[in-house]
């Protein structure tokens, strides 16, 4: 049987729709136990470790979606790895962070860390190192179609992302189909695109006019401010500009489009959706 963890999230709720599909025996793992999710919902709190071993009791595999909380992740993913152990898991499926052991990116260093847990564990594995998401701009979209500007700190670095449902699917895959044991998985979007190529997208849809532009990290945290971002959450977001002006989210292995049998879906079709939304 499979546990999904974190299964009222967002992504959580796509794997549990794309698992439900597939005809598996699986429960959904969440701190709300009256989720209506169309199946068993066990209650699984990562800040509450008495609930790990009882939400994976009779799993055989096991998909731990990264927490939200920065800071915390560690030692909420560490004890639902010790839980998976005491539970007998042959197979836990880690929701990681692109190139983890080795990037820059801001958000990596938990995510190596709960990888070197896993590893540590001896549980076989695998690592969905999952790439940027286009649901992560949403906003922004609706901003520029709005304001006919997107503003950033990014320059001309390319960012490889894929919709959160091309993600799930490969979540799914790997938790339905065998041969996928202590393997690491990069998953990109098939395309990698600038913020000039974004606002041109958006241009289109939308219609009029839409220019990107291009600040330093210092101004576009200051910029992010003045709109009202709290500072600690300013510095992270330019952090990660300046991350994908370094290059690197902008990798194009094309394993996600062969773990789901399909091309990735393109951010013209999410920038559609957005604005039709």
């Amino acid at each position: 049987m499979i546990v999904v963890t974190g299964a009222t999230g967002q992504l959580g709720r796509l794997v549990v729709e794309g698992l439900r599909k597939q005809g598996v025996k699986f429960a959904a793992g969440a701190r709300n136990t009256a989720a209506d999710l169309g199946v068993e919902v066990r209650e699984l709190d990562y800040n509450r470790p008495e609930t790990l071993a009882p939400a994976l009791q009779g799993a055989s595999k096991v998909l731990l979606i990264s927490g939200s909380e920065v800071g915390r992740r560690v030692a909420q993913h560490s004890a639902v790895v010790e839980a998976a152990k005491q539970a007998g898991v042959q197979h836990l499926v880690y929701t990681s962070a692109p190139y983890a052991d080795t990037t820059e990116l801001v958000l990596a260093p938990e995510h190596k860390a709960t990888e070197e847990a896993i590893r540590a564990s001896g549980l076989p594995y695998t690592f969905l190192r999952n790439g940027w998401y286009h649901e992560n701009y949403v906003d922004k979209i609706k901003a520029a179609a709005e304001t006919g500007e997107i503003v950033g700190a990014a320059g001309d670095g390319r960012l490889a992302s894929a919709a959160r449902r091309d993600f799930a699917d490969a979540a799914v895959a790997v938790l339905t189909q065998p041969g996928h044991e202590n393997q690491v998985y990069e998953l990109t979007g098939d395309t990698a695109w600038t913020f000039a190529e974004l606002a041109d997208e958006i241009a289109k849809v939308a219609d009029r006019p839409v220019t990107y532009r291009n600040l330093s990290v210092e101004q576009f945290q200051q910029y992010l401010v003045e709109q009202g971002t709290p500072p600690e959450a300013a510095g992270f977001v330019a952090a990660i500009d300046a991350n994908i002006a370094a290059g690197t989210l902008g990798h194009t292995p094309g394993t996600l489009r062969k773990l789901i049998g399909r091309p990735t879906t393109p951010v013209s079709v999410a920038i559609e959706e957005i604005l039709a939304s």
